[in-house]
């Protein structure tokens, strides 16, 4: 896949993150407006995130405890509010497409590293799936397919053979389902189609 497919499927994923923040942060703003204090519950658990990370840092086991004490206290009013209100800790996250990666393409392993979501990958297979010209598979396959579009005539002299067409097709049909069932048998052997471009 070239780089410049890929690197467009993540410019869509950041004007969509950005989307997703962007409306979030609408929704907040007009649950600020309802019910205020839960304003000040948010703004005073990001400053106590912040002195969390300061405080582990600093190895300060007696002041992590008194912020964590806080932090569930808060975390409790605000769910009381939400709850008055119906609503959810959901109702004030952005609602990414994807909640894995949370609309970058990306996610973190638990050893640090980081690989491409699977909502990506499916997104480059669609792309190279689109082109491949493989799009009606429903409707062109192996149980749709109808030899008896082909001659039953055997004519050595016009098809260059000693069965008939449909007979060929019949046998080509059979060997494509051959390679299909041992697609993963390394010792398998492969196909090749060859003729003339524009020819089916």
């Amino acid at each position: 896949m070239a780089n410049s497919v890929l690197n467009s499927l993540l410019k869509e994923y950041e004007q969509k993150k950005l989307k997703a923040e962007i409306d979030a942060q609408s929704k907040k703003d007009i649950l600020y407006k309802q019910f205020p204090e839960l304003e000040k519950i948010e703004s005073n658990l990001n400053h106590f995130a912040i002195e969390t990370a300061k405080n582990i840092l600093l190895k300060n086991s007696s002041s992590l405890d008194e912020l964590n004490q806080k932090v569930a206290v808060l975390k409790q009013e605000r769910l009381h509010i939400l709850q008055e209100a119906n609503l959810s800790l959901d109702d004030l996250m952005p609602s990414y497409d994807c909640s894995v990666c949370q609309d970058t393409g990306y996610v973190t392993k638990s050893n640090g590293t980081r690989e491409m979501c699977n909502c990506l990958k499916q997104k480059l297979l669609d792309i190279s799936f689109n082109k491949s010209n493989m799009v009606n598979l429903k409707k062109e396959n192996f149980s749709t397919f109808n030899e008896n579009l082909f001659s039953s005539e055997v004519d050595i002299a016009k098809f260059r053979s000693n069965i008939s067409p449909r007979t060929n097709m019949k046998n080509i049909k059979q060997k494509c389902i051959e390679f299909v069932q041992n697609f993963n048998n390394p010792d398998a052997k492969n196909l090749l189609f060859t003729g003339n471009t524009g020819l089916r």
